[in-house]
């Protein structure tokens, strides 16, 4: 049921992937007039080439709320949500013998547990005796994580644009737009001919206009001479044919990642620490990732060592890479970049989720619906009673700030203490 009297606040948001077809259900679901751009199709972005890992195990506050508030909606609607579904699975973050890091894992275990996470140190040996299809005797320590999960990424942006869809959103596939300038109607979308991309086809005001276009979201703030630090990033994943019943797991040594997956399992990571392009990147999967991924797997998963099994490598059915976005310390953007409108914004961002977005969109497009309804009531962002996340403040920076791109489930990003960004 709508819970805003009419007339019915007028919301654009451009990007179909996770992040925006949650803020766009959830803006409708709220009584707001709600358009959904989408340059493609739904889930046709970064979303649709996640991986799917959901946990909340985090270490720092701001990180272990957001997840918490994201797992709780995952499993509502995995009970709800028609043509989507959530696994269960317990998630092992696994740090190798001689890895300095590896000193830093109980402290960062006993503060997820001050935030009610259930998750645990575990001796390598008792990991093993656990998950006899891991390999666990070249491990320092080990943690598990027990609230957990994955899924198929597209298949929640789809099922849920679906769902918004029927509930009165607009949902404009294969239509891309431009920002225009902010008038007394308010702010313009510029809706181009999907042929060329160029010519206008059509101009229309919103009272608000939320961007969460992931890798291209730089470019569009640009056109409306708004900067931001939001750097598009390569990221790699495959997915085996091999029989796989075990945890998720996170090597942190590797840096790399596998899960279970109905064609045998899912392994990643493959960063790429430079700029890319998001309208033209390489989308297939390089060797060097092919080959550092079956290594990783054949010594993560033969109990007998890497001796035992190698000449038997992984058979690999499909590779694939997307783009992640960065930021200059790691945290996303989220919240109001007009730069002259501070009581009364109407252009909004959500972006550079550093590879962590997909599994924080059920919370952050929450909190954009209810940010941009609480900004346009004349909420100030940083007033007591605000929606907004005050460390996901987007005029926080410059916005033309010079940074190294940091692959974001490093374990040394998650080990810093209060200023670390937690798993």
């Amino acid at each position: 049921m709508n819970e805003r009297a009419e007339p019915a606040p007028s919301v654009a948001i451009v990007g179909g992937g996770a992040v925006g077809v949650t803020a766009a259900h959830d803006l409708a679901a709220r009584g707001a007039d709600v358009t959904l751009y989408e340059r493609g199709e739904l889930a046709g972005g970064s979303s649709g080439r996640a991986a799917g890992l959901l946990y909340d195990a985090y270490a720092e506050d701001v990180d272990a709320a957001v997840g918490a508030r994201a797992m709780e909606r995952f499993r509502a609607f995995d009970r709800t949500l028609s043509g989507f579904s959530f696994t269960p699975c317990p998630y092992v973050i696994a740090v190798r013998e001689d890895d300095p890091d590896a000193d830093a894992v109980p402290a960062m275990v006993e503060r997820m547990r001050d935030h009610g996470r259930d998750v645990s140190l575990v001796d390598p040996d008792a990991l093993g005796e656990r998950f006899p299809v891991l390999r666990t005797d070249d491990l320092a320590v080990a943690a598990v994580a027990e609230g957990a999960g994955w899924t198929d990424s597209p298949e929640y942006v789809r099922a849920l644009g679906e769902r918004a869809a029927r509930e009165g959103v607009a949902v404009e596939t294969g239509t891309p737009v431009a920002l225009g300038p902010r008038t007394d109607a308010g702010r313009e979308i510029l809706v181009r001919d999907a042929a060329d991309g160029n010519s206008e086809t059509e101009r229309r005001a919103f009272d608000a206009v939320v961007v969460a276009a992931g890798a291209h979201t730089r470019s569009l703030l640009a056109d409306a001479g708004i900067a931001v630090p939001v750097v598009p990033y390569r990221v790699q994943a495959l997915v085996a044919s091999a029989p796989y019943d075990g945890p998720m797991v996170y090597d942190a040594t590797a840096d790399a990642y596998l899960r279970p997956h109905p064609d045998g399992l899912l392994a990643g990571d493959g960063t790429e620490p430079v700029p890319a392009d998001p309208d033209n990147y390489r989308r297939e999967a390089d060797d060097w990732f092919r080959e550092d991924a079956s290594t990783v797997l054949r010594e993560r998963l033969d109990r007998g060592g890497p001796s035992d099994c190698a000449d038997r490598d992984p058979t690999i059915s499909r590779a694939w890479a997307g783009l992640c976005t960065a930021t200059p310390d790691g945290d996303p953007l989220v919240g109001p970049v007009d730069e002259t409108c501070e009581t009364e914004p109407t252009l909004f961002v959500a972006a550079g989720w550093q590879g962590h977005g997909f599994m924080r969109a059920p919370a952050v497009g929450e909190t954009v619906a209810e940010g941009v309804l609480a900004s346009l009531d004349g909420v100030a962002f940083d007033a007591p009673d605000s929606p907004w996340i005050e460390s996901f403040d987007p005029t926080r920076f410059d916005g033309d700030e010079e940074f190294e791109i940091v692959e974001g489930m490093s374990l040394s990003e998650r080990t810093e203490g209060e200023t670390g960004r937690g798993v």
